[in-house]
């Protein structure tokens, strides 16, 4: 990403953003703002606060509220992370981002628990930087729990699904 780099008309593609929210997760940043050009672009974890939309990026389906707030997660009080009782596969986040578990508002989910995936069934869809991005199971099985609610905000390498591979 060198700033000089005018072969590329848009310097915050997805996978400069995705490269970007990985940064920002291992390095525990809460904010990124970058400018190259006339182009900027400003990622901020925790919480939106009216940031305004990089220039170049594609705009939210109109299906898709334009302000919806984060869902804040259930207080647990210093309980220790649930350990599957089986072998489990885990279907997790690769992006920092709202999840949104159906299509558009009062469709059906993409899946529910009980549901037969294969590596290819998208299970749900994270916003990130208002691209919608599909997640796929990447594995075969059952459904067997689902650990996110809709329009919950999520973080990168958070467990989404747990899917039973003997189902």
């Amino acid at each position: 990403m060198a700033e000089g780099n005018s072969s590329n008309p848009n310097p915050f593609d997805l996978a400069t953003v995705k490269q970007l929210v990985a940064l920002m997760s291992r390095h525990e940043l809460s904010e990124i703002d970058l400018q190259i050009a006339d182009q900027r672009i400003r990622l901020r974890r925790g919480g939106s606060q009216g940031a305004a939309p990089p220039t170049g990026v594609a705009a939210v389906p109109s299906y898709f509220p334009h302000a919806v707030p984060p869902v804040a997660a259930p207080a647990v009080a210093d309980s220790p992370p649930k350990a599957p009782a089986k072998n489990y596969k885990e279907v997790k986040s690769p992006l920092v981002g709202t999840f949104y578990s159906s299509p558009k508002p009062g469709a059906e989910p993409f899946v529910k628990v009980g549901s037969r995936v294969t590596p290819t069934t998208v299970v749900g869809l994270i916003e990130a930087m208002k691209l919608f991005n599909e997640i796929p199971t990447e594995c075969a099985g059952v459904i067997a729990e689902i650990l996110v609610e809709n329009q919950q905000a999520v973080e990168y390498g958070q467990v989404l699904f747990l899917v039973d591979p003997q189902g």
